[in-house]
């Protein structure tokens, strides 16, 4: 099976290398303990469970593990699973890395880097550059590795770095059309919008909120650094305050969390990038996944909405 582990079928043999995403302990029926494991890699994930288990294996096969495995997909009531055949640990003689069995965006993370950093040296207000330039490189290598959601959209490796991206080519295109933008706010407010979230986020593998993410949230989170990094770099004026109302605004109503509607043009603009941004790339990846004269399965975050995939355009 060259495909990744979503596409396996009952029947196929699997050979390959799987991330142990979460191990499970329990009892069988015969007193002797097994594991639940939840393997993945960067197309999806199975569960199989592991027999007779000593110890050593408990302490071996834990969570954010990578293993090489042998075995067969199998149906079991309704739901693939795998029969594990052969298991260990991976050695120095695989050559994997995490990145290899996770999703991660399509580009690497210095083209990512440098991409972000070009928009910032285009932006020519030298207060709100310096803001942009500091927290950028405050929290550089978390934003490189970070996902911008636990689930929905760019929920995977370094998928805050990508969505950025995205939406930084976005707002090039708008800025051309509507030459009325602020670029230099536009662009900051991007780049800044949910940078936060490194520390509302546990990270790149099985991500959840962290404490201070489920009790103040990358929105607050990112104001407050921008109001404290304009009081370090001795930055006064109306900038600071712009930047800060494009954070506070961002998802647009108070319903969907944004303390503050927009209330200057490209606090609007980057609103409906962020949501523009968010709706193809949870679109795209749904339709990745479906064959050509089909629907996709329902998307939540889309009305739970369910989308065709043309066969012959």
């Amino acid at each position: 099976m060259e495909k990744g582990i979503y596409y396996a079928k009952p029947g196929d043999k699997i050979d390959r290398h799987l991330l142990i995403r979460q191990a499970t302990r329990g009892i069988a029926s015969n007193g002797k303990p097994f594991l639940t494991l939840r393997l993945s890699d960067d197309s999806g994930d199975i569960e199989a469970k592991l027999w007779g288990v000593k110890p050593e294996d408990e302490r071996t096969y834990t969570g954010k593990t990578i293993v090489y495995i042998q075995g067969e997909a199998f149906d079991y009531r309704g739901r693939l699973q795998l029969k594990i055949t052969r298991i260990r640990p991976v050695n120095d003689q695989d050559n994997i890395k995490m990145e290899d069995l996770v999703p991660t965006a399509p580009m690497e993370k210095l083209d990512m880097l440098e991409h972000v950093n070009q928009f910032v040296f285009d932006i020519g207000n030298a207060k709100i550059q310096r803001m942009t330039r500091f927290l950028l490189k405050k929290y550089q290598h978390a934003f490189l590795e970070s996902p911008a959601a636990t689930r929905n959209h760019h929920e995977f490796m370094s998928g805050l770095a990508y969505h950025v991206v995205c939406m930084l080519q976005l707002a090039q295109s708008v800025v051309q059309l509507y030459p009325s933008l602020n670029k230099d706010l536009l662009y900051a407010g991007i780049i800044l919008h949910d940078l936060g979230k490194v520390r509302e986020l546990s990270g790149p593998i099985d991500t959840e909120y962290t404490p201070e993410g489920k009790l103040i949230g990358h929105i607050s989170i990112m104001a407050a650094e921008i109001r404290q990094t304009a009081s370090e770099l001795k930055i006064e004026g109306e900038e600071p305050m712009l930047l800060e109302h494009l954070i506070l605004s961002h998802h647009g109503k108070g319903e969907w969390g944004s303390p503050k509607p927009p209330l200057v043009q490209e606090a609007e603009i980057l609103h409906y990038i962020d949501n523009l941004d968010a709706k193809m790339n949870m679109m795209d990846r749904a339709l990745g996944k479906t064959e050509a004269g089909h629907f996709t399965e329902r998307i939540p975050a889309l009305e739970n909405r369910t989308f065709y995939k043309p066969k012959n355009i």
